[in-house]
């Protein structure tokens, strides 16, 4: 077999072995972007930058000054345009955004992509190495670690039986929560009081304890929890 056949068949293979390895991940944890998706999208822009490497086979011919290519557009044109396909998997669901992860995935992908393009063998191995750490390890080190989760949060009372601002602070903080931008509206003339506010806790398990408290109480008429994304 040719050797420049050879080599181009060690670049391509790099680049599925680095897409693959990263989308299995992101489909063993059920990502509609994942095993065949990072596999194209590595083999892709590996491709494209065979395409300036071996620019002497499709300018056959042609003087070296009458015609020059720089690579790093090509690199440059690649990761433009994945911007879209990452941008395809971002998506929104009430308040919350999910995808991010992917489509950060995808982007460093092609960037892979185009070091296998180009040969950088030992880069794609750490690359791969590191962004598959950062996906697997990274995600058991989030899970652990406290953040806050924030809602949307309004209570509805009747005109002559409003809790004080006090009582609504001190019947969270029992349940966990803590809130803030508090704001009222008078409804019906008068007859009813929403108060609205962002509530926020670091642990998911107070919102059915706070769900309960409400349910128990005599004062409150209705109420609403809306999770956002922060």
């Amino acid at each position: 077999m040719d050797r420049e056949w050879i080599d181009i068949f060690t670049h391509l293979i790099a680049a599925t072995i680095a897409g693959g390895l990263i989308g299995l991940e992101r489909s063993y944890h059920g990502r509609p972007a994942g095993f065949r998706t990072h596999t194209l999208v590595c083999l892709a822009s590996s491709l494209l930058m065979l395409v300036t490497m071996y620019q002497g086979k499709w300018f056959a011919g042609a003087a070296l000054e009458t015609v020059r290519i720089d690579p790093t557009r090509m690199a440059q044109g690649v990761m433009t345009g994945i911007g879209f396909l990452g941008a395809g998997v971002i998506m929104r669901e009430g308040l919350t955004v999910r995808g991010l992860t992917t489509a950060g995935s995808i982007w460093i992908t092609a960037a892979i992509g185009i070091l296998a393009g180009v040969g950088f063998y030992s880069a794609v191995i750490m690359a791969t190495a590191i962004t598959l750490g950062v996906l697997a390890v990274f995600r058991k080190i989030e899970n652990r670690m406290p953040s806050q989760i924030f809602a949307n949060h309004s209570l509805l009372f009747n005109g002559d039986n409003v809790m004080s601002e006090t009582q609504i602070r001190e019947l969270l903080a029992v349940n966990g929560f803590s809130a803030a931008n508090i704001s009222y509206s008078l409804l019906e003339k008068g007859e009813h009081l929403e108060c609205r506010m962002t509530i926020r806790t670091t642990d998911s398990r107070n919102f059915e304890k706070l769900r309960n408290s409400l349910m128990n109480s005599s004062d409150v008429i209705e109420f609403n929890i809306l999770l956002s994304g922060g």
